[in-house]
């Protein structure tokens, strides 16, 4: 189960304005209405995907990607904001996105890739293509241009806007805010800048200030990629109770020490929650058993807390985009 950072929730509620209802879909997602915006707090990212469809489901969102990413200011991105603002031309700072981005998500990755026309800015997002992945990718390229309009000295405009899904009924708003070709059902979830857009030199481009920052950066991604030990040792003991069935929270907090009120707070300190971390458990076991051919799928689905194969096989279709037995394939085949 991956996680995203809950400012992209916050956003996409105030974006839709009066026709939902703010506190419930916050809630829907662990947050607070009145609690201040906090980038460093994760919220997982199927709950996001969740409360985008429950919002489809009350307004047109059609344009709600394009208000979302035309509201993000990199002041709220903390230090990788600034560090953004600081890089010395604009192709810098989508590098600076490159490699930190892991800081606000676990579920995106990005790649600068050179294109006959230029150089493409690419989200990669793996899972089922739910209508809520799909708000939430339209929403990110539609960020990342307004972040970058906010550190070009002149007016931005991309080549061309590549989306992977097929176009909703509308798209002359894309079009419009994006100023530019937006090609719906591509290859690539990606924006294409000219060369000589990303060279421009930022507004508040700073070499020395960009090298303290990216330090700062570097140190808080070694931070988050050592996975906190209370979480590695539930994972253990999830692992170990999924043949099983399905775990309680009791009583792996009682195996670990712990109340189940003093586990679930500081499951919540590392922007976690039982149920999400139970999930995140068996995507990584049944990935790690399928990587073998020492066991069946059937016994897979056993060890992973599964009843059934064909549930396993449900489930882990919505993790990873494809099935047990073509992921096993394709693993075995590198």
């Amino acid at each position: 189960m991956g996680y995203v950072t809950s400012l992209f929730a916050r956003k996409v509620v105030a974006a839709a304005g009066d026709g939902v209802d703010a506190g419930a879909m916050l809630a829907s997602v662990g947050l607070t209405s009145d609690a201040p915006c906090d980038a460093g707090q994760m919220i997982p990212a199927e709950g996001y995907y969740d409360m985008l469809e429950k919002i489809a489901e009350q307004v047109d969102v059609t344009e709600l990607p394009l208000r979302t990413g035309a509201s993000m200011r990199l002041d709220e991105y903390g230090a990788l904001g600034l560090a953004f603002k600081a890089a010395t031309t604009l192709g810098a700072s989508h590098a600076r996105v490159e490699r930190y981005a892991r800081l606000w998500t676990s579920v995106v990755e990005y790649e600068l890739r050179p294109a006959i026309d230029g150089t493409l800015f690419i989200l990669h997002r793996a899972g089922d293509r739910r209508l809520g992945m799909r708000l939430s990718n339209e929403a990110t390229l539609a960020s990342a241009v307004s972040l970058a309009r906010q550190v070009c000295p002149v007016p931005l405009t991309p080549v061309e806007v590549l989306i992977r899904h097929p176009a909703p009924h509308r798209v002359a708003a894309h079009e419009e805010w994006f100023g530019c070709p937006v090609r719906f059902g591509a290859d690539l979830d990606a924006i294409l800048y000219a060369d000589e857009t990303l060279a421009r030199p930022n507004i508040l481009g700073d070499a020395g200030i960009s090298q303290y920052i990216t330090t700062h950066l570097d140190a808080e991604l070694s931070e988050i990629t050592r996975q906190p030990p209370l979480v590695a040792q539930a994972k253990a003991a999830i692992a170990q109770a999924l043949s099983e069935g399905a775990p309680k929270m009791p009583e792996i907090a009682r195996g670990l020490g712990l109340s189940a009120r003093s586990f679930h707070r500081r499951l919540s300190e590392h922007g976690m929650n039982f149920q999400s971390l139970t999930e995140e458990t068996r995507r990584d076991l049944a990935e790690g058993l399928l990587r073998e051919e020492s066991h069946s799928l059937a016994e897979i689905a056993f060890l992973t807390g599964f009843s059934e194969q064909s549930a396993f096989t449900r489930a882990f279709k919505r993790w990873v985009g494809t099935t047990p037995a073509t992921y096993r394939k394709e693993m075995i085949s590198r």
